[in-house]
């Protein structure tokens, strides 16, 4: 079975570490108030087709420098941000050129979740993404109505994971032969 380390990653109060405890079926509540997450959390789990290990990462930059050993050794990055924030539109991106773009990660390996908290006044649908985000996965999350349909797509996203590291391991075998 394939060990997995995703990243989830994003702008302060977005709902990282809500998702991350929802995925992982670390708590049964998903509310809740808000406490910002300092640096990293680790949280392991199985799941189908694998077992992954997710790193919650703080969205504050004061966490910057530790960022470069985050990212060694991942094998994927979910960048979840709030739609109803204006600014996460623009910042996202920040974030997909410091965690992403710096790291060659395939488009496959990758995934954007707009979490829509309760509340939330944004519909689902098509966002004004930049044009290299427009080209990942993109999810809406709604835990309150469509709880699921979130564990759904995690699920075939860390197939995706799977497919990829499996694909580099064969190239990699392969390299060794020739």
């Amino acid at each position: 079975m394939f060990k997995t380390k995703i990243l989830f990653i994003g702008p302060n109060e977005s709902g990282k570490t809500v998702l991350a405890n929802f995925l992982s079926d670390t708590v049964e509540h998903v509310e809740g108030e808000y406490r910002p997450t300092r640096g990293v959390r680790i949280l392991e789990f199985e799941s189908q087709p694998c077992d992954v290990e997710l790193w919650d990462c703080s969205g504050d930059f004061k966490f910057e420098s530790c960022w470069p050993a985050m990212i060694t050794d991942s094998s994927g990055v979910v960048i979840i941000f709030n739609p109803d924030v204006p600014s996460h539109l623009k910042e996202i991106e920040t974030w997909y050129s410091m965690f992403i773009s710096s790291q060659g990660l395939q488009d496959k390996q990758c995934l954007l979740i707009a979490h829509h908290k309760p509340g939330s006044t944004v519909e689902d649908g098509r966002l004004p993404l930049a044009s290299h985000l427009g080209r990942l996965a993109l999810i809406h999350s709604n835990l309150e109505e469509k709880s699921e349909d979130v564990r759904q797509a995690f699920s075939a996203y860390l197939g995706n994971i799977v497919n990829a590291m499996s694909e580099s391991r064969e190239r990699e075998e392969m390299s060794i032969i020739t």
